[in-house]
């Protein structure tokens, strides 16, 4: 991925809260000689340094045949984006752009197959996002034979993290007085979308002084 040094993102805790609040990623391949993407729903377990990726899918989908080859896979995690239009800056000779943040994830896939870890990943991931939730639903309310069969319809794997590419697009190289009033058009839009990269910028400290 090509990332200018003003938009690399290199702290390792910045890049795995990314990953983490993203939870959604395109695991790209090649199947048959031709490009091939699984869009994906993904944890991140394992301390600090030896992060890994767990995910499933359908049993079906011929995606995770390919992990046999033991070769090093890319999955995207795409964040908030957004149109950025010239005359939102204060400056004179400038162009349209677009904000945006990503993650590019590589490691070599690994099928997990014990079923009790299986289980454990799948109770993991629904037990995260049903934590939102005033009232959560829990996996142990359903018949034990409905999630084994569920379970065995489905192919869960995990990606130790060799390596990340982390890119933050916000503004960084602009004077401080354009990021300024690129945070208020984009808070002024009312547009969820725009909201988030609005919200981004400031989290990661775009508006501060340098």
């Amino acid at each position: 991925m090509y990332t200018p040094k003003d938009f690399a993102v290199a702290d390792r805790q910045r890049q795995m809260d990314f990953i983490r609040n993203t939870g959604w990623g395109y695991l790209t391949g090649v199947i048959d000689g031709a490009p091939y993407v699984t869009h994906l729903t993904f944890l991140v377990d394992g301390g600090e340094g030896e992060e890994r990726l767990v995910g499933h899918m359908a049993r079906a989908n011929p995606h995770w045949r390919i992990f046999n080859e033991g070769k090093p896979q890319l999955v995207v995690f795409p964040g908030p984006h957004c149109y950025i239009s010239p005359s939102w800056y204060g400056s004179e000779k400038v162009v349209p752009t677009w904000n945006y943040a990503t993650a590019h994830v590589y490691g070599v896939p690994k099928v997990i197959d014990d079923p009790e870890d299986v289980y454990a990943g799948q109770k993991a991931l629904v037990d995260l996002h049903e934590s939102r939730f005033e009232v959560p639903w829990h996996m142990e309310a359903l018949d034990a034979d409905f999630i084994d069969g569920m379970l065995r319809a489905i192919v869960s794997f995990e990606i130790p993290i060799d390596r990340v590419e982390c890119k933050f697009k916000l503004s960084q190289n602009r004077p401080l007085a354009d990021r300024k009033r690129v945070v208020h058009a984009l808070e002024q839009s009312g547009k969820p979308d725009a909201g988030a990269v609005a919200g981004l910028m400031r989290d990661v400290g775009v508006l501060e002084e340098e």
